[in-house]
């Protein structure tokens, strides 16, 4: 029987101050609203389905069961499946030992921010940056600092100019087909950006979700490479490498990984035992199984489709959006960046849009310090190139209504 005169228990006064300080996903929050099935939805960064190799990840689940048994199916060591990591380490010339796997690239944010951030330290962020992250570290109470970025990624001239009177601890960028952007840092400014960050003592969180599906342009070393090439051992190495087999694959089975330096691993691995203890041993075996043979052609199968998609996303807004609108032209990965007149908010204007049947994800977001309102992120990854054109027409409707 349930008593009615009990007060509700005070939970906003236990929940602690760090759970206080985090928040929602405004994404997650917006797609429970533009999932309608007449919705054309631009919002969410999801890898497209249709392509998501399900024989051979049925295949390699059968395989890793007649290999291994029931030890597929046991816990097993944090650190994780060592051919795995035996795999990863090697075309990144370094050791097993420099590799953790992780449970999804959203924990490795969660945990280097919880072993790298103390309250109020400074934490240099892209102007705009990955949402997820800043909601990963904000719990952990850091003092952002934005740093200017334009159509070539991080302005490392005004990141130096500021370094002059900013004390930093951490600097996280997004180099490759950047979300929420998808502009690309260049050659010249990620060895300025490696140098930079060196010299003040400044660790450099490279968070690299998309940097294999390049669909035009010349592949980049990676900030972790120059890195090394600097450094001359990784446990010298500056920079920490953060990515996952989500975009690649599939993102269900939840496989990332991050590389950095010995003695940060070892405190990674102590952090993941309080977390999980371990990704699952499966997930791992299976992504192992894949990653030789399928995942190679599965990755230019989606660097085609994404490439025609987002070619298609371009062609469309050529034809659909007023004068006066900014966008940008990603190489590859999953999104563009969208810059209206700065009379209009795409806060309201997403309402407006779902009136019309698309949806976008709004800028201001991605800011952690504001701005951005008038700006907003679509991702062409899920959508076919009928539903762009007719998204991306819709869409130049609700923007040329809002500037009447």
């Amino acid at each position: 029987m349930t008593r009615t005169d009990t007060p509700p228990f005070a939970w906003d006064r236990v929940v602690s101050a760090r759970g206080q300080r985090m928040n929602s996903s405004v994404i997650r929050e917006m797609l429970k609203i533009t999932q309608r099935p007449d919705v054309i939805s631009f919002a969410g960064g999801l890898p497209a389905p249709e392509l998501f190799p399900i024989e051979a990840v049925r295949q390699a689940a059968s395989t890793v069961l007649d290999r291994y048994g029931p030890a597929a199916l046991q816990y097993s060591t944090t650190e994780g499946h060592l051919p795995l990591r035996e795999w990863l380490a090697a075309r990144a010339s370094i050791t097993p030992q420099h590799v953790q796997i992780m449970t999804g690239s959203q924990q490795s944010l969660d945990l280097l921010g919880k072993m790298l951030i103390n309250e109020g330290d400074v934490v240099l962020v892209e102007a705009p940056t990955y949402l997820g992250a800043l909601q990963s570290f904000q719990p952990y109470g850091p003092q952002y600092v934005q740093v200017p970025t334009d159509d070539h990624g991080i302005d490392v001239d005004a990141l130096e100019t500021l370094l002059h009177t900013t004390r930093a601890k951490l600097l996280y960028a997004v180099p490759n087909f950047q979300n929420p952007t998808g502009r690309t840092l260049s050659l010249e400014r990620r060895q300025q950006l490696v140098e930079l960050t060196a010299r003040h003592g400044i660790v450099l969180v490279e968070d690299d979700p998309y940097g294999a599906l390049r669909f035009t342009g010349e592949a980049l070393p990676s900030l972790y490479t120059l890195g090394l090439e600097r450094a001359g051992h990784p446990d010298h190495n500056h920079v920490v490498y953060s990515s996952s087999f989500s975009k690649v694959l599939v993102p269900g089975l939840r496989d990332a990984w991050v590389q950095a330096a010995r003695p940060l691993i070892h405190k990674l691995v102590q952090a993941k035992q309080g977390a999980d203890l371990h990704t699952p041993t499966f997930n791992q075996m299976i992504v192992a199984e894949l990653v030789e043979d399928v995942m190679p052609a599965q990755i230019e199968r989606v660097r085609q489709a994404y490439g025609e998609r987002a070619g298609q996303m371009v062609q469309s807004m050529q034809r659909h959006f007023p004068a006066g609108v900014q966008y940008t032209t990603p190489q590859g990965g999953m999104f563009l960046w969208v810059t209206l007149p700065e009379q209009i908010d795409t806060a309201p204007l997403l309402q407006q849009a779902v009136a019309r049947g698309v949806a976008f994800v709004p800028g201001a977001p991605f800011f952690a310090l504001g701005g951005g309102h008038n700006t907003m992120r679509l991702s062409y990854s899920s959508a076919t190139p009928e539903q762009i054109e007719r998204g991306i027409a819709a869409l130049g409707e609700t923007i040329r209504s809002a500037l009447d």
